[in-house]
């Protein structure tokens, strides 16, 4: 979908949806915050949404639905939780369930399904269980083939919108010994089965997303058809997997959401409360703490932005972005709530405060990105064991001359994108992350943007490129690095805390390389008051700090130049981000604050 056309959705479903501020509007954070106390599921939002269309762009345009591109919907669901995180992952929870049919299942299949969605339908992911965890191929569910179908029986457990959903979409042991090839995927509608055959456990109660319906199901001998089946039999691995590239790459909407939402609320009390005869935004430290986490979040923004696109362009590398997405982005954005916790100060304890009660909801609803769709370690581990064959691949000239000519669409926030089709995701990315083999050519197109800037920019820009041209220079240190330890390590080094280290670095330098991509092929696409050099120099910086955790690059002139950035962007009311769509007029907001 084209920029104009995206910006144009943003603005319609903010102009639905109203100020949150305001109690008189559509989703106003007064009554998010009485779901959220009340731990109640909220059924007007949700059916709200699906009524204005929000689902219609995860469906595919072949079965009647509007999905183009996947960052429409990333988009539109960011939107959405920058109010509530809980109804967007209710949302997103039924659109992660459609993908095994979408990747695996037949036309008619497809259809049916979307047929329900359109008609409000919710679906459930039953994948994980109780003993389990992520280790999946240890699943005890069991599917027995017997005539015309199978005989579903076990427990599903913390599953979101397990209660709630009509259908789920249950991951099953249909060879008794498992292995990778033991398990299918079936679609279980509970409203036709016998009853007592599917019973919903128990709701639990959250940290975060305390509305969320977590619970799950416990099957003895549910019969579904054969046409139930999601794929072929023993496929089901296969198609959970790249189920879940998708959901780890999108998640990261809720933790960009959460504190745009933190940030926002932030700034209201900066600009506006007075200490020591200074607004708290003039205090020099308080203003570093608030544009670091501006730059943080355009950071998270820029890999963000690689690793959704990635899914159309580079379906083959989708194993390394979704990764890559999952693991920094909500880390990252965890680090900068912290950060803002401080600027906030008491107010960030107030629950039930008109204004700022919303921000101890977003603190406690970023979490929920870096745990769900699997956590830290499983991400860290997937990226681990690719990990020589990525570094290994940066040498390799074909790959980077490939990688040169993907990189402007992948980063380019105007550039076409060829269709969505998820069944060509694969789980292993053979070596290859264009962010990183791409980088040498953006660095030097950087190079050029900084000699024909004029002024302060120029320097900034020129700093900017050494800078990253440092960074990225790592990558033939974190090589070396790995090589030895394999050497030193030999058959401990695919478990070792060492290698999962060098997995940690490495997404810093995927992270480095997204924000110069982002800026040099998203440059003559952004709106005033982007691009920033200074900007720039500060995201560096913040990924610098990755590796020398005192490094100083930026000082006050630079400082103030990205305040005055965040500034017209918390003025003008637009997002925190390089889209910067259009908010919902500010009604309810002035006279909450206090």
């Amino acid at each position: 979908m084209p920029k104009a056309d995206l910006t144009e959705l943003a603005a319609r479903l903010e102009e639905q949806l109203g100020d949150p501020h305001d109690p008189d509007s559509s989703m106003p954070f007064e009554q998010i915050l009485a779901h959220d106390e009340r731990e109640e599921f909220p059924y007007a939002f949700v059916n709200l949404l699906q009524r204005w269309g929000v689902h219609e762009y995860v469906i595919p345009a072949a079965q009647g639905g509007k999905a183009g591109d996947v960052e429409v919907g990333f988009n539109l669901l960011r939107l959405i939780a920058r109010r509530d995180p809980t109804s967007a992952t209710a949302l997103m929870l039924t659109s992660l369930s459609f993908m095994p049919a979408w990747i695996a299942g037949t036309e008619e299949q497809k259809q049916y399904v979307v047929d329900r969605m359109k008609q409000g339908t919710k679906l459930a992911w039953g994948l994980s269980e109780r003993h389990h965890g992520s280790d999946v191929l240890a699943n005890e569910m069991r599917a027995e083939k017997v005539e015309g179908g199978y005989l579903l029986t076990g427990e599903k457990w913390l599953i979101g919108n397990a209660t709630v959903a009509d259908g789920v979409s249950v991951f099953a042991r249909t060879d008794p010994k498992g292995g990778p090839a033991g398990y299918s995927i079936f679609l279980v509608e509970k409203r036709n089965t016998p009853a007592g055959s599917v019973v919903e456990l128990p709701n639990e109660r959250l940290h975060g997303l305390r509305a969320l319906d977590m619970s799950g199901v416990r099957l003895d001998g549910v019969f579904v058809p054969d046409s139930a089946r999601l794929g072929h039999e023993g496929q089901g691995l296969e198609i959970a997997l790249k189920s879940a590239q998708v959901a780890r790459t999108t998640i990261g909407s809720m933790a960009l959401a959460a504190v745009d939402t933190a940030l926002r609320v932030t700034l209201d009390f900066t600009e506006q409360r007075e200490i020591f005869g200074k607004k708290v935004s003039d205090i020099p430290y308080s203003r570093r703490q608030l544009t670091e986490v501006f730059a943080d979040l355009l950071i998270a923004d820029a890999v963000s932005l690689g690793a959704v696109r990635s899914l159309q362009l580079v379906p083959e590398q989708t194993s390394v972005w979704s990764s890559v997405a999952k693991y920094f982005v909500p880390t990252l954005l965890e680090r900068s709530m912290a950060q803002l916790n401080i600027v906030l100060g008491a107010r960030l304890y107030l629950r039930a405060h008109p204004h700022y009660g919303i921000y101890q909801k977003m603190l406690r609803d970023l979490l929920v990105a870096i745990f769900a769709d699997g956590n830290t370690v499983v991400n860290l581990k997937n990226i681990a064991l690719q990990l020589d064959g990525l570094l290994a691949t940066t040498k390799d000239p074909q790959a980077r001359s490939e990688a040169e000519l993907r990189t402007p669409v992948l980063y380019g926030i105007d550039r076409k994108l060829p269709l969505y089709r998820p069944w060509d995701q694969e789980l292993f990315s053979r070596g290859k992350d264009d962010a990183l083999l791409g980088a040498p050519a953006a660095l030097d197109r950087l190079r050029e943007l900084a000699a024909e800037a004029k002024g302060e920019e120029q320097g900034w820009l020129e700093r900017a490129a050494e800078l990253a041209g440092e960074l990225l220079g790592r990558t033939d240190r974190l090589y070396a690095e790995a090589t030895s330890l394999r050497a030193g390590l030999g058959r401990e080094y695919g478990q070792s805390a060492e290698l999962f280290d060098l997995a940690k670095q490495y997404t810093t330098l995927h992270a480095t390389a997204a924000v110069v991509h982002t800026f040099v092929h998203s440059h003559a696409a952004l709106d005033d008051p982007l691009p920033s050099g200074a900007l720039l120099l500060l995201q560096l910086e913040r990924l610098a700090r990755e590796f020398e955790p005192h490094r100083v690059v930026t000082g006050a002139v630079e400082v103030d130049e990205v305040m005055r950035v965040l500034r017209r962007l918390h003025r003008g009311n637009r997002l925190f981000s390089y889209w910067q769509f259009p908010l919902a007029d500010r009604i309810g907001a002035d006279r909450a604050q206090s």
